[in-house]
């Protein structure tokens, strides 16, 4: 039994069957985006203090700019499948993969350096960021915290030379920060606060879209290209589907970007 309308359109709508699930799948995305952005909002309107300035702003400018030229090639490797352009087909889709695989590397690297990354509040109420000068295991152990304190987060805690470091002195200073002077440390994972909870958790969901993206265009790009020489058209329509999910993908990332690194 042949499934009607996946490869020509249904007559009432002027759509195939996959476009059709594909924008209702989108329509759910959508609502779960929203939520979270929502939940973003309120949380952002609600906070005294909201520390976007940890996260690397050129490095978000970088990977927007390359999801935004992987929509490009996403629908130029559509266009060369619907002029019966295979190679092309072959060669724009693969970049389009390298980029999804690039901006996944560099979100890597922004949260490795987030798990190596530290705060220390003190009794005070004061909080000192920077990376640790010793082991986790040796921190964990120690009546004494040793930190290299970022120069914009120094602060003027007096340490055992009782004097107060400038801005340039503490790039390359040790501070020493006994444990009975804190009230609080931990790498900036999203137990640390609020805005590294919600960084964590929108910019995680949209990995995970973007590696589930990767899967099917690789599908598309190597077994699943085998569908050309019985049905070029059913091909193009299938990568025509998986384009609007990377669209999709590709358009939350735009809007999250401002979002999480500049506001």
């Amino acid at each position: 039994m042949e499934i009607p309308y996946t490869v020509t359109a249904r007559p009432d709508t002027g759509l195939y069957n996959a476009k059709v699930g594909i924008w209702l799948f989108l329509a759910s995305e959508v609502m779960l985006f929203g939520g979270l952005f929502s939940a973003y909002i309120f949380l952002r309107l609600g906070a005294s203090h909201w520390p976007h300035h940890i996260l690397n702003v050129p490095m978000g400018l970088f990977n927007t700019m390359v999801l935004i030229s992987s929509s490009i090639t996403m629908v130029l490797a559509w266009a060369s499948l619907k002029m019966r352009e295979f190679a092309k087909y072959r060669q724009w889709l693969g970049v389009t993969l390298f980029c999804g695989v690039l901006f996944l590397s560099v979100k890597a690297v922004e949260y490795k350096d987030k798990f190596h990354h530290y705060g220390v509040i003190l009794k005070t109420g004061q909080e000192i960021t920077g990376h640790l000068a010793m082991s986790e295991e040796e921190a964990l152990r120690s009546d004494v915290l040793k930190i290299k304190p970022d120069p914009e987060n120094a602060g003027d805690f007096l340490y055992q030379l009782k004097s107060i470091f400038s801005k340039p002195e503490a790039e390359e200073k040790v501070l020493e920060i006994p444990k009975s002077e804190i009230r609080w440390w931990s790498n900036f994972v999203p137990k640390y606060n609020t805005y590294l909870a919600t960084y964590f958790t929108m910019t995680g969901i949209h990995a995970l879209h973007i590696l589930g993206g990767l899967l099917v265009l690789g599908y598309f790009w190597g077994p699943g290209a085998s569908l050309y020489r019985t049905n070029p058209e059913h091909l193009a329509n299938r990568v025509e589907v998986a384009g609007l999910f990377w669209h999709f993908v590709d358009l939350v990332w735009i809007f999250l970007f401002p979002t999480l690194y500049l506001f």
